[in-house]
C-alpha cells in the first residue's frame, strides 16, 4: 500500500492528492503534523455552494490550513493554497475543497466526530477535548446537521405551531422559539421576546405559508396575539396550558405567602414556617406528591380553608383543559363564579385575565393544543447551555436541540 494512501486514510480525507507529510513547532511548546494537500484533478475549480465547474477568477498568495483529527496527543492539520472561482450563479466565490465544508476550518471528519461527541459529553468537555473554543462546537454542530439535510427547510408544511419564549442564560437572555405541533420539533428561533422577532418569523415563513397555518398556541402576552392575527388572520388563536397553569399557581402563592406574613404579624411564628415549608406540595402535581406532601395538604385541607379553597381550584384549572369542550365550558364558568365570589384578592384578580382569554382557552381545549411538549425541549435546551457555557446563536441551538433530543446522532467516522 502506498505511503499517500495510508495519510489519506489516517486523515479521513477523500479525492485530495497528499504532496508531503511534516512536524512543525506548534504554539503549544510541542508540535503540530502538517499534511500538504491540493484537490484531485476532478474536485479542482468547483463552486463552494452548488458545486458546479467554474473557471478560476485568481489565487490567493497565502496557504490556509484546516484543522484535523488529533494523532494522539499531536495536533493535525491540512494546509493548501486555495483560489476564488467565477460562478455564474453565485459570483465570485472560493473553491470548494472535498476534505472541508463550505467556510469551516475544520475537516470534515474532525466535525463529524465533534458532533457525534456533543451526542454523548458535554460541549465544554468536548472543547477540551478536541482543543477547540465552545464556540465553534455549535458552530460545528450546526454544519454537521446542515449538511446531512436536517435543516433544509424547517418551515415547510407547517400547520399547527407553538409560540414560546426561553431564558436560555444568565442575565435574562431570552430566544423567541415556534414549535411544530406535528413533529414536535423546534422551527425558528430568534433572539428577543419582543413582537419584531415574532413578525421576523412569519417574514421568513411567507405569506403564503403563513396563510397555511391553521392553529396558533402562544402565551397570554397581547402583543402576541397582536401579530400572529396580522400574520396568519385564518388561523385559530389557542392560549397555551402552560401558562394558565403558571398564572393559577403565581396566584396560590400570593395567598400562601399572605397567609405567612398575617401569622407573622400576629405572633405565630411555628405556624407561619410550617405554611412556609408547604410550597411544593402545593405546586406540584397531585400524581408526583410524595407521602409526607400529602399529609400536608389534608393538614392544610383542616386548619387553613382559604388556602385549600385556592388550592382546589388551581387543579380544577388542570382538569378544564382535560376536559372535553362541553364540559370544559360549564366547567370554566363555574370556575369563574366562584373566584368572582371568593374573597381571595390574587383569585378576583385572576379571574379578570381568564375572563379575557376564555375564547382562547376554550379553543385550546377544543383543538387539544399544549406547548407542553416545547417546554420539555425547553428544559433540555438549558441544560445544553449550562453544561456548554458562553453564548451560541439560535441556529446552532436548534441545531443542538435536534442533535441531541432528535435522534440524529451522526456516526462515529470511520466505525459503522
Amino acid at each position: 500500500m502506498r505511503t499517500t494512501r495510508v495519510w489519506r486514510r489516517v486523515l479521513g480525507v477523500e479525492h485530495t492528492v497528499i504532496e508531503w507529510v511534516g512536524l512543525e513547532p506548534g504554539g503549544r511548546g510541542g508540535e503540530v503534523l502538517v499534511a500538504q494537500v491540493r484537490p484531485k484533478v476532478g474536485a479542482v475549480g468547483r463552486c463552494s455552494r452548488c458545486q458546479r465547474r467554474c473557471p478560476g477568477y485568481d489565487t490567493g498568495d497565502k496557504p490556509r490550513r484546516w484543522r484535523g483529527l488529533d494523532l494522539g496527543s499531536i495536533q493535525v492539520f491540512l494546509q493548501a493554497t486555495t483560489c476564488r472561482v467565477s460562478c455564474p450563479e453565485h459570483g465570485v466565490v472560493v473553491a470548494a475543497v472535498p476534505w472541508a465544508r463550505r467556510g469551516s476550518r475544520f475537516t470534515i471528519a474532525c466535525e463529524d466526530t465533534c458532533a457525534w461527541l456533543v451526542c454523548h459529553a458535554a460541549l465544554s468537555v468536548v472543547a477540551v477535548l478536541l482543543w477547540v473554543a465552545w464556540r465553534r462546537v455549535s458552530d460545528i454542530v450546526a454544519r454537521v446537521l446542515a449538511a446531512r439535510g436536517q435543516a433544509s427547510d424547517r418551515l415547510a408544511g407547517l400547520r399547527r405551531i407553538g409560540i414560546e419564549e426561553i431564558s436560555y442564560r444568565k442575565g435574562a437572555r431570552y430566544l423567541r422559539v415556534v414549535t411544530d405541533h406535528d413533529t414536535g420539533r423546534w422551527v425558528w428561533a430568534g433572539n428577543d421576546r419582543t413582537a419584531a422577532t415574532l413578525r421576523q418569523f412569519f417574514e421568513d415563513l411567507g405569506p403564503d405559508r403563513a396563510a397555511a397555518l391553521s392553529h396558533v398556541s402562544a402565551e397570554g402576552a397581547e402583543f402576541l396575539h397582536t401579530v400572529v392575527t396580522e400574520g396568519a388572520p385564518k388561523a385559530v388563536l389557542c392560549l397555551d396550558a402552560v401558562h394558565v397553569a403558571a398564572w393559577a399557581t403565581k396566584a396560590l402563592e400570593e395567598v400562601r405567602r399572605g397567609l405567612a406574613a398575617q401569622l407573622r404579624r400576629t405572633g405565630r411564628a411555628e405556624q407561619a414556617t410550617t405554611i412556609k415549608k408547604t410550597r411544593w406540595a402545593l405546586r406540584k402535581n397531585p400524581p408526583e406528591l410524595t407521602g409526607d406532601q400529602r399529609s400536608t395538604l389534608a393538614a392544610i385541607a383542616k386548619d387553613n380553608g382559604a388556602l385549600s379553597r385556592a388550592y382546589l381550584r388551581k387543579e380544577q384549572l388542570h382538569v378544564i383543559f382535560q376536559a372535553e369542550l362541553p364540559e370544559a365550558r360549564a366547567l370554566l364558568a363555574g370556575w369563574i363564579s366562584w373566584a368572582r365570589r371568593s374573597r381571595i384578592p390574587a383569585f378576583v384578580r385572576l379571574t379578570k385575565t381568564i375572563t379575557r382569554f376564555q375564547t382562547l382557552i376554550l379553543n385550546a381545549v377544543e383543538h387539544h393544543l399544549s406547548n407542553a411538549r416545547s417546554e420539555a425541549t425547553n428544559t433540555h435546551l438549558r441544560l445544553l447551555t449550562r453544561r456548554g457555557y458562553g453564548y451560541h446563536s439560535p441556529e446552532s441551538l436548534i441545531a443542538m436541540v435536534d442533535l441531541t433530543r432528535g435522534g440524529l446522532c451522526p456516526p462515529l467516522p470511520g466505525r459503522s
